[in-house]
């Protein structure tokens, strides 16, 4: 639930263009995610693994990653792609529709492995041009200290550009591969008729 609420303020930060608004921003993410790792890790080591758990945790990960893709489609410097931004928004809100048709079928629709991948190379691309984002804006303000990364926050925007593409790419495998592994659940959704 915290993750949720965090990923509002990140969002609100990271559109405010500003120096110190994007360090807030990924200090933020960085405590998001490492929560996201601690509460995983906690909840297989003590065996507490639930269905709200199996079902939120999830959603606080697409609504993270959601948030912070479409904050970086609203800065125009970054010319992150649209359409791709897109399709991740799809794939995630396709997985959660087949989340809630596990749950009305009575099961609990775990994170496989492919999602569990899917979501660290979000999370990457995410710092990464967050990371560059900061240099940028750092630029901007006065001059960065160390010459290299003057060149790193030259390439915020082609970064940001093929990261979100790439991100997409994997974000529509990981889909397909939930699709096909839920098939059966699909057809039993689409199959079956009111009394």
């Amino acid at each position: 639930m915290a993750r949720m609420g965090l990923s509002l303020i990140i969002f609100a930060l990271i559109i405010s263009k500003t120096l110190w608004a994007e360090v807030a921003a990924l200090v933020l993410l960085t405590i998001a995610s490492v929560s996201d790792g601690v509460d995983g890790a906690i909840a297989r080591r003590t065996g507490t693994t639930t269905p709200f758990g199996a079902i939120a945790d999830p959603f606080a990960d697409k609504i993270l990653v959601m948030s912070v893709f479409l904050a970086f489609a609203s800065i125009r410097e970054l010319a992150v792609p649209l359409w791709a931004v897109f399709l991740i928004l799809l794939r995630e809100l396709t997985i959660s529709t087949l989340r809630v048709l596990a749950a009305l079928h009575g099961e609990v629709m775990k994170a496989e492995k492919s999602g569990k991948i899917k979501t660290t190379i979000q999370m990457t691309s995410a710092f990464i041009i967050l990371t560059l984002l900061v240099l940028r804006y750092w630029g901007l303000e006065g001059t960065l200290p160390w010459a290299p990364l003057a060149d790193l926050a030259a390439l915020a925007k082609p970064a940001a550009w093929w990261l979100t593409v790439i991100t997409a790419l994997f974000t529509l495998i990981s889909g397909a591969i939930y699709l096909y592994n839920h098939r059966v659940l699909l057809y039993k959704s689409w199959s079956e008729r009111g009394r």
